[in-house]
């Protein structure tokens, strides 16, 4: 077993693998940037440095660094989560050559993995169905516009080296291409290191199934199901839930089975996930090797009941994987939703700011992967996510009813989040059915439906607000009681962060009449 990991990442991943290290008795090295001094990875780990200035350019992406770090303070390993430097396979390299076990696949699978378009034909030669697409890393927009000529319109725009939705475009036309290129390339520079586009059929209401595989050094590899990850903005995932509702056991295994042989042709080792766009006809057809734990894996150990980073470390320890394919088994239904600090009334916009307040949901079949505590400032440099929400019931609609609950009871005062829109979701009665999509959020006009209730509840507190506004220009505000002591205020105003100021204002303006 490994003994000291260095967790190149941080927050919320950071603090799900220390919890992993701990169990297994593993020690834990931590990094942060001057942004993150606060975070609880920090005080979270055995051992905790400083990796740079907040711009991840100068922190979380400073692999020289980091390396150097591992080796100085004798971490015999390096986690790197994900994001960041997970796919980077230069990162990797450097740790194999200064002895320090990667947590991941090999520097060289993660080089075929990281270039979809040469992954891409590798697996079309070996008989793996995949869009239609470019066969060449586009750099600009001219030879982008050649290539979409053959591959017909619309078509995606997407990053040639990462995932995650980031760089990725929908273009209809020869001038929307044009327009979008540069941005889109800009974006995947940022956000993975490395410029570079390709092309891709875009396939119209398609359904997003990922499966997850392990595989360990002698070449066992088992899946673990499917998960559905359909509701996205902007083709960044919002919302997963396994088992999908079109996935019987008959189709589980023959793609399973495909997402195994996928990690065979890669000689892939360690946890990675296997994608596929679905179609209205029921065709799979694979896009894009994840190879790194993803942000859902949280949904796959909630039904499966593996221990996803355990495994990991294990794998990369030498350890044979501890189930085989017969021992996996789906027991009921598990939801997950990312708890972004977005205004979803304005494009999704990122947010930041500080959290004035935090009620957390609990329960049976509740689980809550998050770094943020009350008083926690949400930095501007990173990702929006602040939180993740999984629950699990017996069937889907024992999830989706818990899911709501517990939606219901997270409370994130200060900052808009992404929770009115989940609720929206699960009152949703297409969802309720399965009939999804990654354009569910467009086609249920989820969006519309949010900012009305805006409207409506920003209607109801104006006689609030002039009251809070009244007590702000007399200077009573200093010395009132805490609003937990007398609930005036029905609280499931409390979705809105505004409304949330406002009502603590007027409860505590009324406690001191």
């Amino acid at each position: 077993m490994l003994s000291k990991i260095l967790i190149a990442n941080r927050s919320e991943i950071a603090l799900r693998i220390i919890r992993a290290c701990r169990e297994l008795g593993v020690k834990t090295v931590t990094i942060f940037s001057d942004a993150d001094r606060s975070s609880r990875h920090v005080s979270a780990s055995d051992e905790s440095y400083p990796i740079g200035p907040a711009p991840v350019s100068e922190s979380y992406l400073n692999s020289d660094r980091i390396v150097e770090l591992a080796s100085k303070v004798g971490a015999d390993s390096i986690h790197p989560g994900y994001g960041f430097l997970a796919e980077n396979h230069d990162f990797a390299d450097k740790c194999e050559k200064q002895g320090i076990i990667f947590i991941g696949p090999s520097s060289k699978t993660l080089a075929l993995a990281g270039d979809k378009l040469t992954s891409r034909e590798v697996l079309r030669k070996n008989g793996i169905a995949v869009l239609p697409g470019s066969r060449e890393v586009i750099v600009n927009s001219s030879r982008a516009l050649d290539v979409a000529e053959d591959i017909g319109w619309p078509l995606l725009l997407k990053a040639a080296y990462g995932g995650g939705g980031r760089g990725i475009r929908i273009a209809n036309s020869a001038q929307e291409l044009e327009d979008l290129f540069d941005s889109a390339n800009m974006e995947a520079k940022g956000a993975f290191g490395m410029p570079g586009m390709y092309l891709e059929k875009y396939l119209k209401s398609p359904r997003h199934i990922e499966f997850q595989i392990l595989r360990d050094k002698k070449g066992h590899c088992v899946h673990l199901g499917e998960r559905e990850c359909s509701i996205q903005r902007r083709f960044q995932k919002l919302v997963e839930l396994s088992p999908s509702p079109i996935v019987g056991p008959k189709i589980r295994a023959q793609v399973g089975e495909i997402a195994k042989k996928v990690a065979r042709i890669v000689e892939f080792q360690n946890a990675g996930t296997m994608e596929f766009l679905v179609d209205q006809d029921l065709n799979f057809y694979f896009i894009e090797i994840n190879a790194r734990l993803q942000v859902e894996h949280a949904v796959t150990e909630m039904v499966t009941g593996v221990d996803i980073v355990k495994e990991q470390i294990r794998i990369a320890s030498g350890s044979d994987l501890s189930v085989d394919q017969r021992m996996v088994c789906l027991r009921g239904a598990a939801i997950e939703f990312r708890i972004n600090a977005e205004d979803v009334t304005r494009e999704f916009q990122p947010v930041t700011g500080n959290i004035t307040d935090l009620d957390l949901p609990g329960g049976p079949g509740v689980r809550l992967d998050t770094a943020i505590y009350s008083g926690y400032h949400i930095p501007e440099y990173y990702d929006s996510m602040v939180a993740k929400l999984i629950v699990w019931g017996c069937d889907a609609m024992e999830a989706q009813s818990r899911a709501h609950r517990a939606l219901s009871e997270f409370i994130i005062g200060g900052i808009r989040t992404t929770i009115p829109l989940y609720l929206e979701i699960m009152r949703c009665d297409a969802f309720a059915r399965g009939e999804l999509s990654t354009d569910f959020i467009e086609r249920e006009h989820l969006v519309e439906k949010m900012s009305k209730k805006n409207i409506e509840l920003s209607d109801d507190y104006q006689i609030i607000a002039g009251i809070a506004s009244a007590i702000h220009l007399s200077g009573k505000t200093q010395g009132l009681s805490s609003p937990k002591q007398a609930p005036v205020v029905d609280r499931k105003t409390k979705w809105c962060a505004e409304q949330r100021q406002i009502e603590e204002k007027f409860i505590g303006y009324a406690e001191g009449l």
